[in-house]
């Protein structure tokens, strides 16, 4: 492993092998996730895999995820592949974009969310 790779992380690990997450891909995987907010709540995490702000945010609250005991779905958007969906969101839940953010789902509806450094389980 190089320095660097110690240093800012591996990038095979760039779409994340944390097993919580549910990927959104398309519009029928945001419509479930929407769905599945009537009887849980949801998360949708948007990461720009080309910033490292980004990828520093997706690693700090993988590692909140995981000492975690909240009952919450995960779902993981890969905003620079699926920029469509992530406009999606942003019209659909009328939520402003940002990268990173993640926002909280509840009965079909945004009820929090954040971005950059204000990101934290928290929001659950």
């Amino acid at each position: 492993m190089s320095f660097l790779n110690k240093l800012f992380g591996s990038p095979e690990k760039e779409n994340s092998s944390e097993t919580f997450w549910k990927n959104i891909t398309s519009e029928d995987d945001l419509n479930k996730a929407i769905e599945e907010s009537a009887t849980k709540k949801v998360a949708i995490f948007k990461h720009s895999t080309s910033c490292f702000i980004s990828k520093t945010v997706l690693k700090n609250f993988e590692k909140e995820v995981a000492n975690t005991d909240k009952e919450v779905s995960y779902y993981f958007l890969d905003l620079l592949a699926h920029r469509n969906i992530s406009n999606k969101i942003a019209e659909q839940l009328e939520v402003t974009h940002q990268s990173p953010q993640l926002i909280v789902l509840e009965n079909g509806k945004a009820t929090k969310n954040a971005s950059h450094s204000d990101i934290s389980v928290s929001l659950l």
